[in-house]
């Protein structure tokens, strides 16, 4: 009796992954997608404002306009890739926002709706407004790519049974409430971060490389961006952004194949 109701829990978990599939914009590739839309955005924006009320926001004026600035070039750009693609829809409920938070460390994260936390500890690093357009287009491409609501919808599967997540939340908020936080990597506090796939990064890296071009930003400036978070991993332990985030040759090889197709999107501004 036991193997049998093993055996038909295993044939469960193996229908849902096969049912609950979403497609990413850029690419076509079928994703692992257990969480409705709804679900996510909702526990996004509830997160979202915890994080804040917990984290110091930089009263650096000229930082945080520069990270709004960039913000809202990208979030035009994607709107209109979207729209482009005639994928609008799936941007309904968006509530995008851009915040600069006071840490040492080199981080920054997009949650699910377009809420998006840079940290004071990348700017050195990032050093311009283009250097910043490509952390943040790539975040933002983690969002829209929907690489969350993958990690998550994984993570429900493998670590909490494949609970729902408004199930989880309500019967393990504080477990449910780390785990969403190392998904979307915000901050060493949670002690463990679940990194995403080289597969997602690449995504990312691709897709953010078109935002931050038609958002007036050349996408040149990715390949320098990555070289200096490389050079962080020299003799150190990386920084936040790289625990999640591996830059390596083969990905700045990669990514410099992306840029020419980048390139028939960038629009530079006067």
């Amino acid at each position: 009796m036991r193997l049998s109701v093993e055996k038909a829990w295993v044939m469960l978990i193996a229908a849902l992954v096969l049912v609950a599939c979403s497609t990413v914009p850029i690419t076509g590739r079928k994703q692992l997608d257990l969480v409705p839309n709804s679900t996510m955005l909702a526990t996004s924006f509830q997160e979202y404002d915890k994080f804040l009320q917990e984290h110091k926001l930089s009263d650096n004026k000229e930082q945080t306009e520069m990270v709004k600035r960039v913000g809202r070039r990208i979030q035009k750009a994607v709107e209109q890739y979207f729209q482009q693609k005639g994928l609008s829809q799936q941007l309904d409920g968006y509530g995008w926002e851009f915040n600069l938070v006071e840490d040492k460390e080199a981080n920054a994260w997009c949650m699910p709706g377009g809420k998006v936390v840079v940290y004071t500890g990348i700017l050195p690093i990032t050093k311009n407004e283009a250097g910043l357009a490509t952390v943040m287009g790539h975040e933002i491409a983690h969002a829209v790519a929907r690489h969350g609501n993958e990690r998550m919808s994984q993570a429900l599967l493998t670590q909490m049974g494949g609970m729902a997540l408004a199930v989880a939340l309500d019967q393990q908020p504080s477990q449910t409430s780390q785990l969403w936080m190392a998904v979307y990597g915000m901050g060493a506090q949670v002690g463990i971060l679940l990194p995403y796939s080289r597969l997602q990064e690449t995504e990312a890296d691709h897709l953010g490389l078109i935002f931050m071009a038609m958002a007036g930003y050349d996408p040149h400036e990715a390949v320098e961006f990555w070289q200096r978070m490389a050079q962080m991993k020299d003799g150190k332990a990386p920084p936040e952004f790289l625990s999640t985030h591996p830059s390596d040759e083969a990905r700045i090889k990669k990514i410099k194949e992306f840029i020419p197709e980048a390139m028939k999107y960038y629009r530079k501004e006067n």
